[in-house]
């Protein structure tokens, strides 16, 4: 199978994996979610797929609305991730003074352990929704900074730019015409790679005990909640949680794998 075809195939597996969880999330009885002592701690069957937690609740449904929070927090921090990459990529093509800040900010961030950055900044921000996002944000720009400013030095090196300096044109003309056209597909594989990463570290903080409450379904949330029966044999409570979560983390690094191959010149040929 080409690219485009390991593309479309990823594609169509990462769409249906992610729509239909936001769906069956959404449409699953509320009564699910709601404790039920009769219904506690069920092994996975008909009734109840991926069994019941230790409060009687369907652990399919929760793992469900728990993917759903875990992708609307990935989404949401790849983005503003690739923003700030993007600002900073442009910011470095102004002089060699901010050129090299902006390769000292990249070096410094790259440096640090992402996990316990990503820790002490949910801390500050007190933890929830906007503090994940804000702490994953915040450490996963670095590489895609540095991928975005080697294609707009190989831009700026180019005939077509010097030609356009040449007859008046200014910078953000340059920027505008160029430099972004240029890196909108390095944007949009660096997205599609940060998504994965940004899901897993949101997975982890909850885990940790810094990131969303528990109140609010998450996988990270159940993983944690699941430590303290696995002693009890309820091993459904952390296993089956966490292969949904890997699942849609293969299904979303599948989907950026198939564009980076069938953006590269070598696949174009194929």
């Amino acid at each position: 199978m080409n690219a485009r075809g390991r593309l479309v195939l990823a594609g169509t597996a990462a769409a249906a994996l992610l729509g239909g969880a936001l769906l069956a999330g959404h449409g699953m009885d509320a009564a699910l979610l709601r404790p039920r002592f009769g219904l506690a701690a069920l092994p996975p069957g008909p009734g109840h797929p991926f069994g019941t937690d230790a409060l009687g609740r369907d652990l399919l449904a929760r793992s469900l609305r728990g993917l759903e929070t875990s992708l609307l927090v990935g989404l949401l921090a790849a983005a503003a991730s690739t923003l700030i990459a993007l600002l900073l990529a442009g910011l470095a093509m102004l002089g060699r003074a901010a050129d090299a800040a902006v390769g000292l900010a990249v070096e410094t961030c790259i440096g640090l352990p992402h996990l316990v950055l990503m820790i002490l900044v949910a801390f500050a921000l007190g933890g929830g929704v906007g503090a994940v996002v804000a702490a994953v944000a915040l450490t996963h720009w670095p590489v895609l900074t540095r991928i975005l400013r080697a294609e707009f030095r190989a831009v700026l090196a180019a005939d077509y730019v010097r030609h356009a300096r040449r007859f008046g044109r200014g910078r953000w003309f340059i920027l505008r015409r160029h430099l972004l056209p240029h890196a909108l597909p390095q944007l949009a594989v660096g997205f599609l790679l940060m998504l994965p990463h940004a899901i897993l570290h949101e997975a982890a903080l909850t885990f940790v005990g810094f990131g969303i409450a528990p109140a609010r379904p998450s996988i990270g949330g159940l993983l944690a909640e699941s430590l303290g029966s696995l002693s009890a044999g309820w091993w459904w409570l952390g296993v089956l949680p966490g292969a949904l979560l890997l699942v849609a983390v293969l299904c979303l690094d599948g989907l950026a794998q198939g564009l980076r191959a069938w953006l590269s010149p070598r696949a174009a040929e194929a």
